[in-house]
């Protein structure tokens, strides 16, 4: 169980904010604050590339707290500085061919489909989208029909930008392994706030972020690569870094995930997610999903209670971020009446997520997403001031 009255005193933003936006970037904790600062200061006071060698040993403990956090090996972890780049840095690094087929959600987020589009006009590669079932979460039966010898690319997002849906990931990963396809998973807003294991979903690649559920500072993020896949991938570029310079005319690529990473990096970023990470652990990964999960839920009870309120998530299993509109009050309007009231929501908007959001006639919705330091007072409060508005 969470004790929620030391998480809300290890997080200073709770005193005076109700942050319901931790899908945008949760409220750091005290001792990421203070890790993080602490390095800064140091830099202050000592040199930058001084005080990275005293975090030299810290900074190298990351990649086996995230190891831990992943169920992993350490060599298969890179440290980046968002999901986005760890996202590109292993989509690019795929040799595409033309006639490959890439499958993918219908959450899509807007970044990935991109990407997809820009690499099938490159290589002449096929973007397909597999329908949802009856609950909108990617239908695994349908997945399994699209399946062929041209299929490169299974890429899915665990959990959308746009609503409380859980894709069926685990599903996914025994076709993608069964037909021995790649898979990629966007799981930047699933870990840290549920057990993400790789091995038991068996995603070759995985890319997260550090800001959202895992409390660490912006600028950080992770890169999950298999070992059996590294070497079917060429990294999008390389520094001295991610290879060794060894004759005038040839290079090393380091063995492991490393590959993938560049030479500056913050490091006062890398020390507050090192922090983030340990605490995530030492708090419990079932716990947190437990306490979030419920928080979820409650919030979706509540909102459905007030007249002219829609709650708009969809799926078989719903997690802590809850998107919702009302009637006749714009998206924006709401967001900026809770800001004036310190409760943080934000808005997604159709072009996010344009298939889900097209499909489903959804222009925009309001997205509160909770986290385990949230109480159950502040969703009281939430929806009390969402009653009045509508008044």
């Amino acid at each position: 169980m969470i004790d929620l009255a030391r998480a809300r005193e290890l997080t200073p933003g709770t005193a005076n904010t109700v942050h319901l936006n931790n899908a945008g970037a949760s409220l750091p904790s005290t001792p990421v604050l203070e890790a993080t600062v602490g390095h800064l200061r140091l830099e202050a006071e000592i040199g930058g590339y001084e005080a990275a060698a005293r975090a030299a040993e810290n900074v190298e403990a990351t990649y086996g707290s995230a190891a831990r956090l992943l169920n992993c090996s350490p060599d298969e972890i890179a440290i980046v500085d968002s999901a986005t780049r760890a996202w590109d840095l292993a989509f690019y690094a795929i040799p595409f061919r033309p006639g490959d087929r890439i499958l993918t959600s219908k959450a899509e987020y807007a970044s990935n489909f991109i990407a997809y589009l820009q690499v099938a006009r490159r290589h002449g590669v096929r973007v397909e989208v597999v329908p949802n079932d009856g609950l909108g979460q990617l239908s695994v039966d349908a997945l399994r029909a699209m399946m062929d010898e041209r299929v490169r690319l299974i890429s899915v997002t665990h959990i959308p930008t746009n609503g409380g849906l859980v894709n069926p990931a685990a599903e996914i990963g025994k076709i993608a392994a069964e037909a021995g396809v790649l898979y990629l998973l966007d799981a930047c807003q699933s870990v840290g706030q549920i057990p993400v294991d790789v091995e038991h979903i068996r995603c070759d690649i995985l890319s997260t972020t550090g800001r959202k559920y895992l409390r660490a500072p912006r600028g950080t993020g992770l890169l999950y690569v298999r070992r059996s896949v590294l070497d079917q991938l060429d990294p999008p570029f390389l520094d001295l870094r991610s290879a060794r310079w060894t004759a005038p005319d040839r290079f090393e690529i380091q063995p492991g995930a490393r590959r993938f990473e560049n030479w500056e990096y913050g490091v006062a970023g890398r020390v507050g997610l090192a922090t983030a990470i340990d605490e995530a652990l030492a708090w419990g990964l079932e716990d947190i999903r437990d306490r979030v999960y419920l928080l979820g839920d409650t919030l979706r009870e509540r909102l459905a209670a007030i007249p002219g309120c829609t709650v708009r998530d969809v799926g078989a299993e719903r997690c802590g971020i809850v998107t919702f509109t009302l009637d006749g009050v714009a998206a924006e309007t709401i967001k900026e009446y809770l800001a004036e009231r310190r409760i943080n929501v934000s808005v997604s908007r159709a072009p996010s997520t344009l298939l889900d959001m097209t499909d489903r006639d959804i222009s925009e919705l309001v997205r509160a997403s909770v986290h385990y330091y949230n109480s159950e007072e502040e969703l009281a409060r939430f929806c009390e001031e969402l009653t009045r508005l509508r008044a």
